[in-house]
């Protein structure tokens, strides 16, 4: 009991540490238990299971050439023999020894080279010597047996067959293969060929050496080291990534790690911590089209020219806020809140070169001259002189209507002011019409626009006296009648010196 329970142990041991033959695994033993079968003069035990049991024990110890083709020794132990009847039978016992090479179909031509199923064809040669059994003949002579038994000797055989191996785990498998043994001689039996020994030929002699066939059922463990040509710990045929540099940490795999997963091993990889998804270059580091110093993934203006400076996301300055990036502003200290146009610079609708945001008055006619708040700049002469007083921005009117726009006010009290500052200074407001409406009606309408002159001017405090009134109707226009805007610049009141 104690022998069977070490040998239990040892089973499980060795399972635990050999592998399938393979590339990685080279080496492979097997033990076997065989039954013998013989053929020769005595008659055919091939096959016939009705015969004896002739048992004997087997190793084996195999080498993985390639995925098709084993080489090894195998060899054998025990006992041989025929019983033909209670009379003519004999038993000895056989050792043999043999050079073989298997031809496996599972070798990823025929089969499948990860298949645990792996049917085998065998051939060898090799040398086998007979002896007698002492169990059968006490004496070790043969001499109280008869007739006269031959079984001393030694010969040459090869050893051809077949086999089934099957892969149960990793660790071990089980084998069956029946090998058919030719041998170089005829006296392994009672010598029924020839008269040996006075023995004589017997009628069922048959001409030809004698044979033998073994069932071989084994259990086959396999020994060796994984190939692992780049020392990474994963076997060369599971290894994904085979040139790996030495001491780079790998997967399971054999694959350099990728903690980021952006395609760069670690070792390799300037930037470990690029977040899923970004692309990145050569170096692992997210991608920096415009080099800015902002990776794009980041970057909410992408393609911002070399050299210009830009915050944390990228964008480049905008110091006065005003939507028109620094490097493109030519006005970069703009107020906040101040409309620009796409130079940076504060809108100037009237082009007096006041801008709308300091520009008083914003309506100012194309080309006048404006002071300071963007209002047009009235000269009044002297009386002496008795000429027109010159104005930039004559006061216009809606069709139809004489009633003065806010946005002239500021004019008008230009006006006023000039007027208080100069108190000799008189003046006559002339207004006009463009063509729309009737003559008399526009005749009206001219008059009623400059008395409506007049009335603001008289509520800033200038005296009555000094200011005349005159419509023209449409005579005089300054503009063509045929536009829109030559209309609207028709529909005016200017000034003049008495």
């Amino acid at each position: 009991m104690k022998n069977k329970i070490l040998i239990l142990i040892a089973f499980f041991v060795v399972s635990q540490f050999t592998k399938a033959q393979t590339e990685d695994s080279r080496f492979a033993v097997g033990l076997g238990v065989i039954q013998n079968e013989y053929n020769g003069d005595y008659g055919s035990g091939i096959f016939n299971f009705k015969q004896t049991w002739y048992g004997a024990g087997g190793l084996s110890l195999g080498y993985y050439l390639t995925p098709s083709f084993d080489l090894g020794l195998q060899g054998s132990y025990g006992k041989y023999g025929y019983r033909e009847s209670n009379v003519n039978y004999f038993r000895g016992l056989k050792t043999d020894a043999s050079l073989f090479t298997h031809y496996k179909f599972n070798n990823g031509y025929i089969l499948s080279k990860n298949s645990k199923l792996s049917p085998f064809i065998s051939l060898g040669i090799g040398f086998a010597t007979y002896g007698v059994d002492p169990a059968y003949d006490k004496s070790g002579s043969n001499s109280s047996v008869y007739p006269t038994i031959v079984t001393k000797g030694n010969d040459f055989v090869v050893p051809v067959g077949a086999g089934l191996k099957y892969q149960i785990t990793d660790h071990f498998a089980i084998q069956y293969q029946y090998l058919y043994n030719f041998t170089n001689s005829d006296n392994h039996d009672q010598n029924r060929g020839v008269d040996f020994f006075g023995s004589s030929r017997h009628s069922s002699a048959k001409s030809g050496n004698d044979a033998y066939g073994q069932h071989i059922f084994s259990l086959v463990f396999n020994f060796g080291k994984a190939k692992d040509t780049d020392k990474d710990g994963i076997a060369d045929k599971l290894d994904k990534c085979p040139d790996t540099p030495i001491n780079v940490k790998v997967d399971k795999d054999g694959c350099p790690i990728d903690t980021d997963v952006d395609g760069v091993a670690d070792y390799l990889d300037k930037c470990p911590d690029t977040p899923a998804g970004v692309k990145v270059d050569a170096k692992g580091c997210p991608l920096d089209e415009d080099g800015d110093g902002v990776p794009d993934y980041l970057d909410k203006s992408p393609n911002t020219p070399k050299g210009v400076k830009v915050d944390a996301t990228g964008t480049p300055f905008d110091t006065d806020g005003d939507g028109v990036f620094d490097y493109l502003d030519q006005c970069a200290n703009t107020p906040a809140g101040v409309k620009v146009d796409a130079k940076g610079c504060p809108l100037d609708a009237d082009g007096d070169g006041v801008p709308d945001y300091l520009d008083k008055c914003p309506d100012t006619q194309t080309g006048a001259k404006v002071d300071a708040n963007g209002c047009t700049v009235i000269s009044l002469v002297t009386p002496a002189e008795n000429s027109e007083v010159r104005t930039f921005r004559n006061i216009q009117f809606q069709l139809g209507k004489s009633v003065i726009r806010k946005s002239y006010y500021a004019d008008l009290n230009q006006v006023v002011k000039v007027m208080k500052e100069n108190p000799t200074y008189t003046l006559k407001l002339n207004g006009y019409a463009d063509i729309s409406g009737g003559a008399a009606w526009n005749l009206v309408l001219s008059k009623r626009r400059a008395d409506a002159v007049k009335t603001y001017l008289e509520s800033k405090g200038i005296e009555s006296t000094r200011l005349t009134t005159e419509g023209f109707g449409k005579e005089y226009p300054v503009a063509s009648n045929a536009t829109f805007d030559g209309r609207a610049k028709n529909r005016r009141v200017v000034f003049k010196t008495k």
